[in-house]
């Protein structure tokens, strides 16, 4: 089969796309007015006047288990570096989301209930503050006396305990004497330039949306009970035996697999320090989250990984989990391999954190650090997942998406990569067999309105078609546009982007226009098509016919996505030649095209074929010539 370059345009689509008009997309009002205010720029970059707000939280938790109550005591600094004199805080109380009559996706069940977060003290710059913690909601008001004026800090000391759920999602107890603790502190929303105080609620769905702060965390556990968590442990020769600290710290520069923990040496009761508590203290700075597993029979394999060439930096993969579980078994090697391909192919950028951590529970969900994966059999498959959620490392926690409104900006990228190292680990074709059936066979399929609606509708407002909009057609977009510029200059683009964001908050808007600007394209119609429309995928083959240097195929764009897609041919003699054709042949005509087929031979059938942009309606791909 023989491959060729793009077919030669007609006379109009050939104009580069520097030359074309520039097409305005649409901004809310809200949005509108962070560009006017000059916190965000027309060219993609942070505007002369972006600000974030950041905190230093100084955080200690006791867990006992199988004592299901969680005691925690922290410090927060708050500095509101925003123009903005600010009269109340706003607090997430996730962990709220287990109270009975909550806001929630779906139903649940008792074990999935609890009383929430329970304040013992709350005191502003040492005053005590009555809150009211008691409400159904993931959401604390809390008035402040005197006013935070702007860059100015404010002090935070916070008494509070929850009950751990019965229950296990992307937190609580996976086994009587496994916990894993996300979300487990109180916290202040982030107040930014666009939007305000974040008030949207948690639903059991939404996801990430934090500043990027300091944090010290001290777990107070049992003894013979290991922690992991978010961060660089401090102090392990303090809560390790020796045997098990020289065995950690050994892993941190080995390419195989150390056994830190095995089942045999966890039968001793001898792996951590015998005092009646240890105390394990984490850091991590410039962080979004920290989060907690706690075991006293889980297993623990480590080794590590080249990240940066240029430094020689290692990254720590580390796995905690049932020795009974045989895909955990590869889960280190696995994701030294992601931490690796991320690192040095797409995106390329070295993984910016010291360690990872794969922690056995059921959620399939990214943490800063550390991933909460669920069991499965298939081993091929855990690594699918596990790839999926070390991605996330990137999109959100490198780059500080709003997830709950736009949560296309770190899904779909994680979807994007997943299939790009899948192609390395398994092979292109069953690579892309996965996306398919994974990512878009169950929207293509589904004529329903609420799948079709357009990319850029927030998240948040979103029930049926939240996932098509948030995976899939969001990573369509990125093959399509990295398909259309070319492996070298989207790279060029995407690295421009995740320079000037990393560590802060972007928006779609700061996508697009990096991407123009990086580039040096003019994108717009494209960034338009594919996310403020309610296309979808379907191409028609109108009709076939003769022309002076051979054919012209008139194709019909039914469904209105921008996608590229091959043109097989079949002539007449048995040869078969297929021809690419990228997502710029739709920028002038998005809805009607004429290839013309350059040949001197006679066909006999032309197949239109996307490949991964799977057709809505397959039948009229083909045509044959009379």
């Amino acid at each position: 089969m023989n491959i060729t370059k793009p077919l030669m345009l007609t006379a109009l689509a050939c104009l580069a796309l520097t030359q074309v008009k520039a097409q305005d997309l649409y901004k809310p009002r809200d949005i509108q007015k962070a560009f006017d205010k000059g916190t965000r720029q027309a060219d993609g970059k942070p505007g002369k006047n972006y600000w974030q707000n950041h905190g230093t939280y100084n955080i200690t938790i006791t867990a006992l288990p199988p004592d299901r109550n969680i005691k925690g005591t922290e410090t927060i600094t708050y500095v509101n570096n925003s123009p903005d004199t600010l009269k109340r805080l706003n607090m997430k109380l996730i962990l709220n989301i287990h109270k009975p009559g909550v806001a929630r996706f779906g139903d649940t069940s008792p074990d999935y209930l609890t009383s929430g977060v329970q304040f013992d003290q709350f005191l502003v710059d040492g005053e005590a503050v009555k809150v009211n913690g008691e409400g159904a909601s993931t959401n604390m008001r809390v008035d402040l006396t005197k006013p935070l004026l702007p860059h100015a800090q404010i002090k935070l000391d916070i008494d509070w305990h929850f009950q751990i759920s019965l229950q296990s999602g992307r937190e609580g107890m996976i086994d009587p004497t496994t916990y894993y603790l996300a979300y487990f502190y109180p916290r202040v929303s982030v107040y930014d330039d666009y939007n305000g105080w974040d008030r949207l609620p948690f639903l059991d769905g939404q996801e990430f949306y934090n500043d990027f702060n300091d944090y010290t965390l001290t777990v107070n556990a049992p003894k013979n009970y290991i922690v992991w968590a978010t961060g660089t442990l401090q102090n392990p020769t303090e809560v390790l035996q020796p045997e098990y600290a020289k065995r950690l710290e050994k892993s941190m520069t080995s390419d195989s697999t150390i056994h830190i923990a095995t089942v045999a040496d966890l039968a001793k009761k001898k792996i951590t320090v015998q005092k009646d508590q240890n105390s394990w203290v984490w850091k991590a700075n410039d962080i979004s989250d920290m989060a907690v597993g706690i075991s006293d029979h889980y297993v623990w394999d480590g080794a590590s990984a080249i990240v940066d060439d240029a430094t020689h930096r290692r990254a720590s993969m580390q796995a905690a989990f049932q020795d009974s579980a045989a895909d955990f078994h590869h889960a280190v090697q696995a994701g030294r391999h992601s931490l690796s391909w991320l690192s040095h192919n797409w995106p390329g950028v070295p993984y910016p954190f010291p360690k990872m951590t794969a922690f056995q529970g059921f959620a399939d969900m990214e943490y800063p650090m550390m991933v909460n994966d669920s069991h499965t059999d298939d081993i091929q498959f855990a690594a699918f997942v596990q790839d999926h959620e070390i991605a996330h490392t990137y999109f959100p926690f490198y780059m500080g998406i709003n997830e709950s409104r736009y949560a296309f900006m770190d899904e779909g990228w994680a979807t994007t990569f997943e299939r790009l190292i899948g192609a390395d680990e398994v092979g292109q074709e069953k690579a892309d067999a996965l996306y398919k059936d994974f990512r878009i066979n169950g929207w293509i399929h589904d004529a329903s309105t609420a799948e079709d609606l357009p990319v850029i509708t927030p998240s948040s407002e979103l029930r049926a078609g939240y996932g098509n909009n948030s995976y899939g057609k969001p990573s369509l977009s990125y093959f399509a546009l990295k398909d259309m510029l070319g492996d070298e200059l989207f790279k060029k683009a995407l690295h421009g982007y995740m320079d000037r964001w990393h560590g802060k908050h972007p928006i779609p808007w700061d996508y697009f226009n990096s991407m123009n600007d990086v580039s040096g394209r003019n994108l717009n119609w494209f960034f338009n098509n594919w996310f403020f429309t309610n296309y979808y995928i379907d191409l028609s083959l109108q009709k076939i016919s003769k022309a002076s240097n051979g054919y012209l195929a008139d194709i019909k764009n039914v469904g209105g996505f921008a996608i590229p897609f091959d043109v097989k041919i079949i002539y007449t003699d048995g040869t078969i030649e297929t021809k690419h054709q990228t997502p710029a042949i739709w920028e002038q005509d998005q809805k009607q095209i004429s290839l013309s087929l350059k040949t001197t031979k006679t066909i006999k059938t032309v197949i239109l074929d996307g490949g991964i942009f799977m057709d809505a309606t397959e039948k009229d791909n083909t045509l044959d010539v009379k």
